[in-house]
């Protein structure tokens, strides 16, 4: 019995021990393929380092991700931010630049009109405040996350209900 009771005490103490040792936690790194994206309409690539691509995933989560978590639109779900959507667009805003262009002053999807005062952007940052102190650098990383999602999450991005 003590025998036992000795073994157990030991397997105890050890598990505990063991779990105040610092481990190494990684996070999957993007490979440099993947951090690349469209930067213009000539079809010039960008590539992100991989802080520019967290801090774009926080940006993103901070200002967009109210409507537009996992990469859908909640007031016009037949339009997401997928790659598909986002080229079909007028002017295409599958690139980088066209991105910025339209998170400072955003179109309706035909681009026939303004949309700042509907849309949070930099132009309409009176309105919607979380927008106010974003650089041309905070909009750049939040257009590289946008634009590499659907590569880390493949159909999920813009996939709408079926997914979230």
């Amino acid at each position: 019995m003590i025998k036992k009771n000795t073994i157990l005490f030991l397997f105890i103490n050890l598990f505990f021990l063991l779990s105040f040792l610092p481990t190494s936690v990684y996070s999957v790194e993007l490979d440099e393929a993947t951090r690349t994206v469209t930067f213009d309409s000539s079809s010039k690539t960008i590539t992100l380092t991989p802080e520019q691509v967290k801090r774009g995933k926080r940006l993103f989560n901070n200002s967009c991700a109210q409507c537009h978590n996992g990469g859908i639109t909640k007031t016009n779900p037949n339009i997401g931010l997928e790659l598909e959507s986002l080229s079909l667009a007028t002017p295409a805003r599958d690139n980088v630049t066209n991105l910025i262009d339209y998170m400072k002053d955003p179109t309706s999807y035909d681009g026939q009109s303004s949309i700042a005062e509907l849309h949070p952007s930099i132009k309409s940052a009176e309105i919607f405040p979380k927008m106010r102190n974003l650089t041309d650098e905070d909009l750049l990383s939040m257009a590289g996350y946008i634009l590499l999602q659907p590569r880390v999450a493949q159909e999920k991005w813009g996939g709408g209900k079926i997914y979230y």
